[in-house]
């Protein structure tokens, strides 16, 4: 994913199709001056749906396609012919994508699966023909409905991210460095704070062929949830991960003041990631001898799992995994 091109939020106009009006025609044939009517019914307008493809990673093929104007359905026929549905537009989506009304913020449906197709904006159904109006005292009734009018509506599509585990920490905590060891995943890394613009994903290989999904969220700092540094723009991309991993740089002045900065961001977001399963990882740890590690080690939170590790030297890196894998398959 270049970062130039992770696109995760945009607001599309979804215009359905307006249905087609009934007929209203009587039968009329030789020898039969008066026959019955034979209206039939208008198509349906076109629906825009979203289907799920496991193929796309950002919304970026929507960026510029603001206006998604479905086609009407057709008018019904003579004879009972049903006017035909008007041609749905099918947009396809990364799984994770969430569907909100502009207006109101009220979600309206989530994308999770792949080959999943949900209708996001229905079109207008097609109007009853006369014949569906006659009756033993009206056998010739004038009247067909008109098609119903399509819906004109402004859609805010965000994406959160599918992955097994979220790495969560302060800029410069490693969590780049980490993904591009344990994963074919090439994000930007460099010294200095928040070189990380955008969520990366990576496939991390494990034991016995198999593997999970790892994602780097950009980098979290004191007062995020009030808008300070990247804010709370990508803080949603952890909603999605069954596990956190915490990143806390060995050099950290106070390791546990810093995990609590974390905690506290997290929980005004939602509280709900309060609940999720969590890990911890002293990164840089290369940089520690074994006095210095033991005394770090007393000052750190007991509530879970701690590791220390160095994507340098590949220190505690299979152990930290054997952790992960641990975590996502324990049950509870």
């Amino acid at each position: 994913m270049a970062s130039n091109n992770f696109i995760d939020y945009v607001k599309i106009n979804c215009r359905s199709g307006r249905g087609g009006a009934g007929s209203h025609h009587f039968f009329r044939a030789k020898g039969l001056p008066n026959g019955g009517p034979d209206g039939g019914d208008g198509g349906r307008g076109g629906h825009i749906i979203l289907e799920g493809s496991s193929q796309l990673w950002t919304l970026l093929h929507l960026q510029y396609q603001k206006h998604l104007i479905a086609k009407p359905g057709e008018n019904g026929g003579e004879n009972l012919r049903t006017g035909a549905q008007g041609e749905d537009i099918v947009i396809q989506v990364p799984l994770g994508t969430v569907a909100r009304d502009a207006e109101t913020g009220e979600k309206r449906l989530e994308i999770t699966e792949h080959g999943q197709r949900l209708i996001l904006t229905p079109g207008g159904r097609g109007g009853l023909g006369n014949d569906h109006f006659k009756s033993a005292t009206n056998q010739a009734p004038t009247y067909a409905q008109p098609g119903e009018p399509g819906i004109d509506e402004w859609i805010i599509l965000e994406l959160k991210l599918l992955a097994d585990v979220g790495l969560v920490g302060l800029p410069n905590a490693g969590k780049s460095t980490l993904l591009s060891v344990v994963s074919a995943a090439r994000p930007k890394i460099a010294d200095y704070a928040f070189t990380t613009l955008v969520p990366n994903l990576g496939v991390v290989a494990y034991r016995d062929y198999q593997s999970f999904v790892m994602a780097d969220i950009p980098g979290i700092i004191e007062g995020a949830a009030e808008g300070k540094g990247l804010g709370t723009r990508f803080l949603r991309h952890i909603e999605r991960n069954a596990t956190l991993l915490f990143m806390i740089s060995c050099d950290s002045p106070d390791i546990a003041a810093e995990y609590q900065v974390l905690l506290g961001e997290l929980e005004q977001f939602n509280p709900e990631l309060l609940d999720k399963k969590r890990l911890l990882a002293i990164t840089k740890s290369d940089m520690l001898d074994d006095e210095l590690e033991e005394e770090i080690r007393q000052t750190l939170p007991t509530d879970l799992p701690t590791v220390f590790i160095s994507s340098l030297t590949n220190k505690n890196i299979q152990k930290l995994k054997d952790m992960i894998w641990q975590a996502l398959h324990a049950k509870g």
